[in-house]
Order: C-alpha cells, then structure tokens, then sequence
C-alpha cells in the first residue's frame, strides 16, 4: 500500500566515503557474488544493473530479471534506489513499474546492509510468494508514479510480511 509525497531529485555525485564503501563491495562481489545474481559491469560506480534468476523449486525457478541500483550521495547511511527494470516479476510487493514494497530499502535500512544483501533479501522475497500477481493497488500507484517519480518518495506502508 502506498501513498505520493514530494517530487523527484537529481542524483548528486557520490562522497568519498560512498566511493570507498562501493569499490568496497564491488570488489567483494566479484570474489564471491551472491547465488543468483551477476553484477552487469559498467563503468558507473553510481549505477548497478544485476540479474537476478529465480531459484529453483519456486515459482520464478530460471526466470531472470534486471535490478537496477541506483547510490545516492551518502549511501550507505542513505539507502540505494532499488527497482527492477522492465519486466519485473508479478509478485504481491512488486509494482509493474518495478518499484518494490521491501522495508530494508526504505524505513528499515542500516548502513550495516549492502548491496549483497539486498539482493539475498529482494530474492528471498520473490521465492516466498505463493502466486504471481500484481498489488491490489498496481494501477493506481503506476498511474501516480508518471514523470518518474522514484519509490524513495512514495511512503510506503508495510502491512503484510508474508510474502
């Protein structure tokens, strides 16, 4: 569930902390990427696209999508813009606009997460669902969401942790 809040902003460039911690886990996850997930490399430490293949034994098993992570100035004290790039999954907590309705990556975010973990938590979500469809309230939020308004200024309401 959803409702709007403030309009977009621009994306600023990085600290020199976000720089660090982002070579950081780059280099962590080229060593040991988490099971599913294959960072596609660019030359845009500010932008992450990473497939994402859904694990076997559910119902996304073999199906790959697109995430794309996007680091504001501050990260990790401010959580990365996370969504999945056309087409996303149908799953109870995924927008078809690919925004995603996950507490980590708004009001439950620690510095203390990175971006492996995101993936860990953002798959697990997907292998819980016990069906593939859109929320309750997709056509609207989409509908909202025009001209590009990120997920981070929707507030979101977190009601149902069981999917």
């Amino acid at each position: 569930m959803t409702s709007s809040s403030s309009p977009s902003r621009k994306a600023q460039a990085l600290t020199k902390i976000a720089c660090n911690r982002l070579q950081k886990e780059l280099a962590e996850w080229q060593l040991s990427p988490p099971a599913g997930f294959k960072h596609k490399v660019s030359d845009n430490l500010q932008r992450w696209v990473i497939e994402v293949t859904g694990a076997a034994g559910t119902l996304y098993a073999g199906e790959t999508y697109q995430l794309q992570v996007d680091f504001p100035e501050h990260y990790p004290m401010e959580a990365p813009q996370v969504i999945f790039l056309n087409p996303a999954p149908m799953h109870p907590h995924i927008y078809s606009n690919g925004h995603i309705c996950l507490d980590i990556l708004y009001d439950s975010w620690s510095p203390a997460m990175t971006v492996s973990s995101v993936c860990i938590s953002i798959l697990s979500m997907l292998s819980s669902s016990p069906a593939k469809q859109c929320p309750a309230d997709n056509d609207r939020y989409v509908r909202n969401c025009r001209n590009g308004r990120s997920p981070k200024e929707t507030r979101w309401w977190f009601h149902d942790d069981t999917v």
